[in-house]
């Protein structure tokens, strides 16, 4: 048996738990949530990094979708309702394949059934607009955790690709953090500054995550995680997803990224535009300016170091898949986690610590989560507590 037959096995009893895949805002974007425009019952190679053969060929057995809007957005509120509710239709329409999962019970539920449990989650705490009712309002709707930050600050959050402002977390965005501990909403420090980050796992009850972020001693990007964070991870139980996007796991890539970056910008393209005219100035460039390729060797390299540093008992997956342009060789699209699987089994790491990677420690973490839940919840009620009151 090849080591790839190994990892497919193995995937089928622990199938991938995956933090974050941005398929709704791709549907958003291509098609205006008309699902019907991209069925992904069927392959949807030459628009999307996602469908269902494909998840299903990728042994893919939980996914967090995604309702990420832009941070500038003047309406960013009703936009992620939006995001839920294409997350919902989704739902509706592939009940087959697709199962609704809210709490980790119902995870093992869906992975009994042979279906993939669907969860939310939000992407930027500009999504609830500085009120802790919109942020109950998106945890009764079905969203289980929220990134702090995306790109840009909050008002009380500092961003990893912003120039600081609050230096970490303020005051209401400590509350923030104690509001979604007692709800049972994973605090997720993807995209947040090193100070935020530090700041959060000081404020939390709970185990965090990190959806999709990987390793700045092996790549030094302000989106990955230090290895000062990573050591704190053990005594929270918190868990460290590794993502796939080659900027933030190749250095020669980070270079590329920042000068493809400035000529989306020249054409008058926001960097994150994945439509198909701002994809065809992102080919020209690449056509000029060859990039630099990540591998699935590439991401083995952050795991074998954020094992090292914060143990196999706190590391996940979170591809970033349709929230990226360009994808490692051998990981292009959800089908590609056997491939990473084989790597790491060639590396030398245990059927047990695979387990652990694909499937068991993102459960564990949001079964964690719901027990500090309660325990809150039988002592204190609802924050109503406002930034001005706050942060003055």
């Amino acid at each position: 048996m090849t080591s790839l037959d190994e990892a497919r096995a193995l995937l089928r009893d622990f199938p991938v738990v995956d933090g974050h895949n941005d398929l709704p805002w791709a549907l958003r974007e291509q098609v205006r949530y008309d699902l019907g425009a991209r069925d992904i019952a069927g392959h949807q190679d030459a628009h999307l990094h996602t469908d269902l053969p494909r998840l299903r060929a990728g042994g893919v057995g939980a996914q967090y979708w995604s309702v990420y809007v832009r941070s500038d957005l003047p309406d960013a509120v009703p936009a992620t309702l939006e995001q839920i509710d294409c997350v919902r239709q989704l739902l509706a329409r592939y009940p087959q394949d697709l199962a609704p999962a809210l709490t980790a019970a119902d995870m093992t539920a869906a992975r009994a059934e042979g279906r993939i449990a669907s969860l939310m989650g939000a992407e930027g705490g500009h999504s609830i607009a500085c009120s802790l009712g919109t942020l109950r309002g998106l945890y009764g709707l079905g969203v289980r955790y929220m990134t702090l930050t995306h790109n840009d600050n909050v008002p009380w959050a500092d961003s990893a690709t912003d120039e600081p402002h609050a230096g970490g977390l303020t005051a209401f965005g400590r509350e923030v953090v104690r509001e979604m501990n007692r709800l049972g909403m994973l605090v997720d420090l993807s995209h947040v500054a090193a100070t935020t980050m530090r700041d959060a796992l000081a404020a939390t009850s709970a185990p965090v995550i990190f959806s999709h972020s990987s390793s700045r001693a092996v790549c030094d990007h302000p989106r990955n995680i230090p290895d000062d964070v990573l050591r704190l991870l053990p005594a929270n139980g918190g868990v460290a997803m590794v993502t796939f996007v080659p900027k933030f796991v190749l250095q020669a890539a980070v270079d590329w990224t920042a000068a493809a970056d400035a000529n989306m910008r020249v054409h008058g393209f926001h960097h994150l535009d994945t439509t198909e005219q701002a994809m065809k100035v992102h080919r020209a460039f690449e056509e000029a300016h060859p990039r630099p390729v990540a591998t699935v060797a590439t991401v083995a390299d952050h795991l074998d170091h954020m094992r090292e540093v914060a143990g196999i008992d706190h590391l996940g997956i979170g591809g970033d898949y349709d929230g990226t342009a360009f994808t490692p060789d051998g990981l292009g699209d959800v089908s590609g986690y056997p491939n990473l699987i084989a790597e790491l089994l060639d590396r030398g790491w245990s059927k047990t610590d695979l387990a652990k990677l694909t499937w068991q420690n993102a459960v564990r973490v949001l079964g964690a989560a719901e027990d500090v839940a309660r325990e809150l919840q039988a002592t204190r009620g609802p924050s109503n507590a406002t930034i001005e009151a706050l942060d003055g």
